[in-house]
């Protein structure tokens, strides 16, 4: 069993004072995520970006959020009012909640009082923020449902999809840290990174949840549940005022979460990365916390390229993605680790982690590939006989007007002919 002995000792003010700052932590990471992604999407587009409110438009993520709360909360004929008022709230709470359980920084003295940086921990501490991530996409469905319109519920039903399918991916890619780590345990998953990150020995895993994580945050290329060409703006299209800015305020919450854990699980969490770590002093006091946050915003910025670089998959592509590669992938590379930690028990721990390094490395290949040839393949186009040369085309055939193909020709349609006009009555 993990070692929580640190927990559940602090005074009441110390419990207050770190979940308060949690919160602020993720409300200020989402005031500056906001106006960094647009000011690094403005500079890989050749724009200029928010320069107008504060320094440098420093104060532009603040300005919107007055407007928000000052805007007139509108809501539509026919929704269901509890529904539609819960939804963003089913949205937010979890994705705060969440991070109760990310370790941001070893024991620190406050107020002459030692506690870790970390609100709480569990036994199964993961499979909570999973569990939480879950509960989040209520919020969406139900958003959709309460609208009573046809493009939220479509949106919703698209994120009620995109849960089922990368979860699933997601889940299977912490089973290989659990193997190594022995623990579900978020600061006993930290504390094994001692001596080398998890990245190194489990590439595929990180490669199958920094595909997942983008995809369960409903962020480009995957978001699809919000596609403005095809679903106007998603399930929250007839939200406004405070209730939209609850939703965009979960969204970029459930990023800094993701992120958070895949520093937690992958880049050995609040630790100094090398050659920082060589330094005594680097892995103790409040600098810990300072290699956690560099390290969360690192995938955050990997979250803005990629929606200024990529554009939105097709969505039987990012099905195909999720069931035919991501699953096998991930399932089949458990079991690898397992065999190899099995079949290593008698060697030493270097010629182990060196067996397991290069397995990863052959699969994390195999797995580029097989995304490769889904993402990059187009739709294979449905087998047609050739048309006959002179053949009369009906281009009402298929209940809508198509142009015709080659070979093909139009009937000749008599000229429509428009009615008399009626002579005006003479007064």
């Amino acid at each position: 069993m993990p070692d929580l002995s640190s927990f559940g000792h602090d005074a009441w003010w110390l419990m207050l004072a770190k979940a308060i700052g949690i919160f602020v932590f993720l409300v200020l990471t989402v005031l500056i995520g906001i106006l960094a992604e647009r000011k690094i999407m403005a500079r890989m587009q050749y724009r200029i970006g928010p320069n107008r409110v504060g320094w440098h438009g420093a104060l532009q993520s603040l300005a919107d959020g007055v407007k928000l709360a000052l805007k007139e909360g509108l809501t539509p004929l026919g929704v269901d009012k509890v529904l539609y008022l819960l939804a963003p709230i089913i949205s937010v709470v979890p994705a705060i909640m969440a991070f109760a359980v990310i370790p941001m920084g070893p024991e620190v003295s406050v107020f002459g009082h030692r506690t870790p940086l970390q609100l709480t921990d569990l036994p199964v501490g993961v499979l909570y923020v999973l569990a939480l991530a879950s509960i989040g996409v209520y919020g969406i469905v139900l958003a959709g449902w309460s609208s009573g319109s046809t493009y939220p519920l479509l949106g919703g039903l698209r994120s009620t999809a995109q849960v089922i399918s990368y979860e699933i991916a997601m889940g299977l890619s912490f089973a290989a840290v659990f193997l190594l780590s022995r623990t579900m345990s978020t600061s006993e998953i930290v504390g094994g990174q001692v001596h080398h990150w998890y990245i190194l020995l489990v590439l595929p895993s990180f490669i199958i949840y920094a595909i997942s994580m983008v995809g369960e945050t409903n962020r480009a290329p995957f978001d699809l549940p919000e596609a403005e060409g095809e679903l106007v703006g998603g399930f929250h299209t007839e939200y406004s005022s405070l209730k939209f800015a609850m939703f965009m305020l979960a969204e970029y919450v459930n990023m800094a979460t993701v992120s958070a854990l895949a520093t937690t699980l992958f880049l050995g969490g609040w630790q100094a990365p090398w050659p920082i770590s060589i330094w005594d002093g680097a892995n103790s006091g409040w600098w810990p916390l300072l290699w956690f946050v560099a390290k969360m915003w690192t995938f955050l910025f990997v979250f803005f390229w990629l929606r200024t670089t990529l554009p939105r998959l097709r969505y039987d592509q990012f099905m195909s993605l999720g069931w035919k590669v991501l699953i096998p992938f991930a399932l089949g590379w458990v079991m690898v680790v397992a065999v190899i930690r099995e079949a290593s028990r008698d060697s030493s721990e270097w010629t182990s982690s060196l067996i397991l390094a290069g397995a990863g490395l052959v699969v994390a290949a195999l797995l580029i590939v097989a995304i490769a040839k889904v993402v990059g393949g187009g739709r294979p186009a449905p087998p047609t006989a050739p048309p006959t040369p002179g053949a009369p085309f009906d281009p009402m055939a298929g209940g809508f007007p198509v142009p015709p193909l080659p070979g093909q020709v139009l009937p000749d349609l008599p000229d429509r002919q428009l009615p008399p006009a009626k002579e005006a009555p003479v007064v």
